[in-house]
Order: structure tokens, then C-alpha cells, then sequence
């Protein structure tokens, strides 16, 4: 069978959900037997988002080989068994730069370097090699960021026109668009919707499917006047509405709208019935919970709600484990000092000193109460500072990326970090194995010995000062090769810090050990 490609693209706004579209989507083909692989295609020139601020572009999702990715590489791994690489995500950045050290290097034989045809080629290439990172792959979905109509993602608007004419049965568009309730008018306005598919229409590529986000269900006279002033059937318009409950259901919608069927019907691909049942095993338990347990997530980035997407989502997977509804309480690392009313607090991972002190009066509160305290990379760093000071008497102790000058650098640059100049994709980044300690709470949470885990940091914890740490209570109980990759305290019923990122690794319907561990803490603390 030839490689079918599903481009998803996005009209009026930005913002609509086309990532989790998308990996409802790629969920679906895959509960038809087939093997999809998800790639983001991101128009701003940055290389990668690994140096962006999170209140512009939240959070940064990593994968096992190390790529610094958009956020909804996270959507696709936690809804599909898509394969997720550095070929699953391409910004302009990085196919300008590519074109550029071509042309430097003599590539183009002295031709003139333009747009069309050597950037769009250059797009068709990295979508090819997300159809190529693994054998069998059988459906590409590739969404475009931003809006149509955006100056910088015409090139791939562009790429993705020329392959469709290239390969017209293998091909098929998805464009989602906005579809507005006027208070004042009293009536849902479907012309911004219209403006939109012709906007698409004009750079040369006509919709197959018309995805509809909307704050409430359509009437179907909304629905067939968009069928005919967008050109595509009437059961092609269909309704994504705002998921109130859970974003876990949008599947469900969409099955119930028998998409399943048009996208094989549209594809030339035979269609089987959809098997979802683990999820929607996982929406009943999640949507009929036995109780409710409060989580303080404090942070920098708390007002931007897609920052610690990653750590949110997770959490809510660590209670569907237990069957419990996990609430989150955002708490600003620069106001930590009425903290208390929740049942555990977790530190995510971050950069950069501010807030840093809040953060470790969290930690102090957590240790002296016995409250459940879980650290996430720079939240293990935060327990291990606050340690060094409180049980060790280090008053001084700090990470130097703090303080510099702290007598007690019990957390340090890497060695090999010392002499780095460049901040983007320089530092320790992807997945790396970790040893457990027997008898150790990281232990009686993944049930392994060996555990591999995804990581982003330049600082780590100094073992000059472990024999010190184990002789008052605080248990290295995780390593990979001399490196701490988990720490915990002893005397506590559960106060445990990784350096690694858990929650990139957390799926509904396989939550990750450390936040089932953390949630199980928190139900019998």
C-alpha cells in the first residue's frame, strides 16, 4: 500500500486545537490497524523552541533522541503510539538553515537559492523522513502551525500543495476554522469560515474535511451552508466542540460523526470497525471519579496554561490510575507564602533564579508537615538545596546557576557544560538510562530495576556531597553512571525529586509510575 499523507491545516485564528485534532486523528487510523507517524510543521524561524519563553509558546516537549519540540508532539504521544523524533518536528529555522549551509557549501551548483523550488523541497524532504523513520508507517499527518493567510507559512502551504499534486490519491486535506456565536446578533457567523477555505483555496489546495471549533453544537443548516460555500459534502463539515469536560473524549466525538469512516472512504483505504475500548474504559473512570485530591503546582509560568502542559496532563493520569480527579492549584513561585490547603505540591522543571527562594519554602513546608512533595529537574534541585540548608546546616548552600559564588555548590554545571556558549539544543537532552536502589520508594513505584527516562538540564546535583546527604537521610536511590538522577528522603512519607522529565513519558491509558506513586501518596497521607 502506498503512504497516505493527511495534511491538517488551520484558518481565522490560532489557537483552535489542530494538535489535539490531529491526534484524535492519528488515534482513529490507528484503531483501524494502521501505522501512523505525526510530524509539526512550525513556521517562525526560531531553529527550535528550546529557547523560547514559555509565556509566548509554553512548554518545550522532548523526545528519546533529544529534539527540543512544539508542545504538541506531547498531544501526539499521549493519544497515539506514533513514532516521535527529531523528523517529527521541522521549524523554518531549521529548513532556512539547512538551505543555507547547502547553498554555502556549493550544493545548488551556483544556481539562484529561492522559496520555490529549493525551501519547499526542502519541506517535502523532512516529511519524507517522517514517513521513513521506521518501517511501515502507513499514514503521515502532518500539521502546519499557525493560521492561513500568516506570511511565514506559505512555503509550506506551498510544499504541501505540491505533493498532493504529486500524489492525488495518496493525499488529503483537513482544515480546521472557527466558527463564532454573536451575542449581539443572537447567531452563529459561518463567513469568517468561508474567508477562510478561500484563502486556502487560492494558494491552490481545496479541503477535503472542514473541522469546526465552536463554543456549542452546530445546527445542521450552519453545518450545510458551510458544505456549500466551501466546496466539500455535507457530512465533510464536522463539529469540534469546546471539550468542557475532558479533552480525552474529542475521539469519541469524532467516531460519533463517523469520521473513522470518511478519512478511510477519502484515503481509498478499507475501513474496520473502530476499537477504542481501553479508552473509553479510561473516559468512564475518569468521568466518575471517587473522590478529589488538591495538588499545588508551583511555578514561574502558572498564568500561561500551556507552560507545564505536559505535568498537568500526567497528573490527571496519575489519578485516573487510582480513580480519583486530580485538582491543580497553580501557585506563583514569588508568593509561596500561603501555600498551604493542598494534599501535595509539585515543582516542575525550570531556568533562571527568580522565584528560586519560593520554591524552597515549599519544599521546607513539605518537609517539616510530611506533606507529599514531588520535584520535577529543577523541583529535584530545589529539595536538595533545601536539604543541604535545613538537615545539613550548609545555610549557604545553593546551585551556582543561583549563585555562583555559593560556599556550597551542592548543585553544579555539568564539566562539559562549562564551556558552552550556545543555549539552544546544547544541553543534556533525550533519554538516558537510570539504576534503582532496592527498598526505595523510586523502586516501589516503577516495580524495575532499569528505567530509562527523558532529560533537559545543564546542572546536576554534586556528589561531593552525597556520603554526607545518605549519613542524614536524603537517599540517592537513582543514577545513571555517577550522575543522581533521583532523590528522596528517607524519613518521609513520600518527598522525591527526579532530574529527568517524567511527564513526557504519561499517557491516559498508561499513566507514568511516579505520578501514580505521587497521587496513591497524597490519597493516604
Amino acid at each position: 500500500m502506498a503512504k497516505k499523507y493527511i495534511f491538517m491545516t488551520g484558518g481565522v485564528v490560532s489557537s483552535l486545537g489542530k494538535g489535539l485534532a490531529s491526534a484524535s486523528i492519528g488515534m482513529l487510523l490507528e484503531a483501524q490497524g494502521l501505522k501512523v507517524a505525526m510530524m509539526k510543521l512550525d513556521p517562525y524561524l526560531n531553529v527550535d523552541p528550546g529557547t523560547m519563553n514559555p509565556f509566548q509558546h509554553g512548554e518545550v516537549y522532548v523526545t528519546d533522541d533529544g529534539a527540543e519540540t512544539d508542545l504538541d508532539l506531547g498531544h501526539y504521544y499521549r493519544f497515539t503510539n506514533s513514532p516521535l523524533s527529531k523528523a517529527s518536528n521541522a521549524t523554518s529555522g531549521q529548513i532556512y538553515e539547512t538551505v543555507i549551509k547547502q547553498e554555502r557549501h556549493g550544493d545548488y551548483l551556483g544556481n539562484t537559492v529561492q522559496v520555490i523550488p529549493h525551501v519547499t523541497d526542502e519541506i517535502k524532504k523532512r516529511i519524507d523522513q517522517c514517513a521513513h523513520q521506521e518501517k511501515g508507517i502507513d499514514v503521515v499527518l502532518v500539521e502546519i502551525g499557525g493560521t492561513v493567510g500568516d506570511i511565514e507559512s506559505q512555503p509550506f502551504l506551498e510544499a504541501i500543495r505540491q505533493l498532493r499534486q504529486e500524489r492525488p490519491e495518496d493525499c488529503l486535506n483537513a482544515h480546521m476554522t472557527y466558527v463564532p456565536f454573536l451575542k449581539a446578533a443572537g447567531e452563529v457567523k459561518t463567513k469568517p469560515t468561508q474567508h477562510a477555505v478561500q484563502q486556502l483555496q487560492r494558494m491552490g489546495i481545496f479541503p477535503d474535511l472542514i473541522l469546526c471549533r465552536s463554543e456549542d453544537p452546530l445546527e445542521k443548516e450552519v453545518k450545510d451552508k458551510i458544505a456549500l460555500f466551501c466546496n466539500v459534502a455535507k457530512e465533510a463539515v464536522v463539529e469540534q466542540v469546546d471539550m468542557k469536560e475532558t479533552i480525552y473524549k474529542l475521539p469519541l466525538t469524532m467516531v460519533e460523526q463517523k469520521l473513522d469512516k470518511q478519512l478511510c472512504s477519502l484515503l481509498n483505504l478499507k475501513c474496520k470497525r473502530t476499537h477504542i475500548s481501553p479508552w473509553e474504559k479510561m473516559i468512564h473512570t475518569l468521568s466518575h471519579p471517587k473522590k478529589t485530591v488538591k495538588v499545588g503546582l508551583v511555578g514561574k509560568y502558572i498564568q500561561h496554561q500551556d507552560a507545564y502542559k505536559s505535568v498537568v496532563e500526567a497528573l490527571c493520569h496519575g489519578g485516573i490510575a487510582h480513580g480519583v480527579k486530580v485538582e491543580v492549584c497553580g501557585y506563583d513561585a514569588e508568593q509561596t507564602e500561603a501555600i498551604d490547603g493542598c494534599d501535595g505540591y509539585l515543582i516542575p522543571g525550570g531556568f533562571g533564579e527568580r522565584g528560586f527562594e519560593g520554591k524552597v519554602r515549599v519544599a521546607t513546608y513539605c518537609r517539616e508537615n510530611n506533606i507529599p512533595y514531588f520535584g520535577i529537574c529543577l523541583g529535584m534541585q530545589v529539595l536538595v538545596v533545601e536539604f543541604a540548608r535545613s538537615v545539613l546546616g550548609l545555610k549557604k548552600a545553593n546551585s551556582t546557576e543561583m549563585d555562583s559564588d555559593t560556599p556550597d555548590p551542592i548543585i553544579s554545571l555539568l564539566t562539559e557544560q562549562e564551556d558552552v556558549t550556545n543555549l539552544g539544543g546544547t544541553m543534556r537532552l533525550g533519554s538516558y538510562p537510570c539504576t534503582l536502589l532496592p527498598k526505595s520508594k523510586a523502586y516501589a513505584a516503577y516495580k524495575e530495576k532499569k528505567i530509562t527516562e527523558r532529560h533537559r538540564h545543564r546542572y546536576e546535583f554534586n556528589n561531593a556531597y552525597k556520603e554526607e546527604c545518605e549519613e542524614k537521610g536524603l537517599l540517592v536511590s537513582g543514577t545513571y553512571e555517577f550522575l543522581c538522577e533521583i532523590a528522596e528522603l528517607k524519613n518521609h512519607p513520600w518527598m522525591l525529586g527526579v532530574q529527568f522529565h517524567p511527564e513526557f513519558q504519561s499517557k491516559p491509558i498508561a499513566p507514568h509510575p511516579l505520578f501514580s506513586a505521587f497521587v496513591g501518596a497524597m490519597l493516604h497521607g
